[in-house]
């Protein structure tokens, strides 16, 4: 089955050091990492390069260190022409309904662009700001009340459900979506797994080696079969491809000496504090410590050190850095997220250098040269995708989403 690639929107800010990310880590507006404020016309060059290189999609986080998905994710969707939106956000914190009528809007507006990323939570603290008082098993347990009813509610027949956290009677939406939006979900722990067995479409995991992989995958697999069910698998990383070995690991290393020892430990403090079982698993592959960071072969822990979620990176030259991605296809592993620092310049270097060879293997289906495309206007009479003229003082997309002052791939 052909591997299906997708990017990451920097909403927290972006910038040439690891900037902070989920579970309560600090953020750009509380340290030097965010030298590129989460503005809209900076995410737009970052969603029109992932467009451009060919990315299917693009995962929008959810929590207090970001700005909205579904607000930020709604207007770049008239910035782009074919990018999907993987929109993360918490059920619990709004009705099933509600969400369900949301999405189903949102597909309408975009053309079926949306995709669903369910994220149940792992720090009680950020829980409580929201008013959230559950603990850890309960918030799955409404979770799956919750899934319950929004695949209902988009089913266009109304649905009653009397539950332990939701009552709804005739739960649905006049015009049900097309397509349905394709859940994503992650989560380690059994009650986790348990939902995500019953509930999703693609089953994520964060970067953990190999190993670690294979062995989750198995066990969801016989939840889902238990389940009537069968999973896809995705999994979310960083990644730092140069032309050799030897430059990725340059860059590696200057991101890790922009760390602060004290931000190290501000970090590790604040994820010490979450329930959730992957942010453990995540932390258990570097404990904290500088040392013996590559923990399987191009597999890079540093990023975890100060950014809670994914924090492993695959770092290397453009051939090793495909082999990792085809030694983790051959797992069961079909979609993959990938984020790097700076967003914007990172995309062009995997897409220019990577996806071509993982093409070339077969891994990744043919498309069109996607800078050439991008191009096209000119096809359109310098029209954009919406068949509008360019806005004043913008050229074409293929040169206005390139660094400012920059070559074709982005220099250091």
């Amino acid at each position: 089955m052909p591997l299906t690639l997708h990017w990451f929107l920097p909403t927290s800010g972006d910038g040439r050091e690891v900037v902070g990310g989920p579970l309560g880590t600090p953020g750009p507006r509380r340290g030097p990492g965010g030298q590129r404020p989460p503005r809209l016309g900076y995410l737009a060059q970052v969603a029109r390069a992932a467009e451009q290189m060919g990315f299917v999609g693009a995962l929008t986080p959810t929590g207090l260190h970001c700005e909205d998905a579904w607000l930020v994710t709604a207007a770049l969707s008239r910035e782009t022409e074919r990018l999907k939106f993987l929109v993360a956000f918490r059920p619990g914190f709004v009705a099933p309904t509600l969400a369900a009528h949301q999405a189903a809007t949102y597909q309408r507006l975009t053309d079926g662009r949306l995709l669903l990323n369910v994220v149940t939570g792992g720090d009680p603290a950020e829980q409580r700001r929201f008013g959230d008082w559950l603990d850890h098993d309960a918030r799955y347990e409404r979770t799956d009340e919750f899934l319950t009813i929004l695949r209902a509610a988009w089913a266009g027949q109304p649905f009653d459900f009397k539950g332990k956290h939701y009552h709804v009677q005739g739960a649905t939406v006049e015009d049900p979506p097309a397509p349905v939006p394709r859940l994503y979900f992650g989560g380690a722990s059994p009650a986790a797994e348990r939902v995500a067995a019953r509930h999703a479409d693609v089953y994520l995991l964060w970067g953990e080696p190999p190993t670690m992989v294979a062995e989750r995958l198995q066990r969801m697999r016989e939840l889902a079969a238990g389940a009537g069910r069968r999973l896809r698998f995705g999994i979310r990383l960083h990644v730092i491809t140069r032309d050799t070995e030897e430059e990725a690991w340059s860059v590696a290393r200057r991101l890790l000496d922009r760390m602060s020892p004290e931000a190290v430990a501000e970090a590790q403090a604040r994820l010490a504090a979450s329930d959730s079982v992957g942010q453990r698993r995540m932390t258990s592959l570097h404990a904290g410590s500088r040392d013996r960071l590559e923990v399987a072969p191009n597999l890079w822990a540093g990023i975890g050190l100060v950014r809670g979620g994914a924090g492993t990176a695959l770092v290397g030259s453009h051939e090793q850095v495909a082999d990792r991605i085809e030694e983790y296809h051959r797992l069961g592993l079909d979609e993959f997220i990938f984020s790097g620092y700076p967003h914007l310049e990172e995309a062009y270097w995997f897409g220019e250098h990577v996806t071509p060879i993982l093409r070339r293997r077969g891994l990744v289906e043919p498309v069109a040269d996607p800078v050439a495309t991008a191009a096209g206007g000119s096809a359109r009479g310098g029209r954009d995708g919406r068949g509008q003229a360019p806005r004043q003082g913008l050229t074409s997309r293929a040169h206005r989403d390139r660094p400012a002052g920059g070559p074709r791939r982005a220099s250091r």
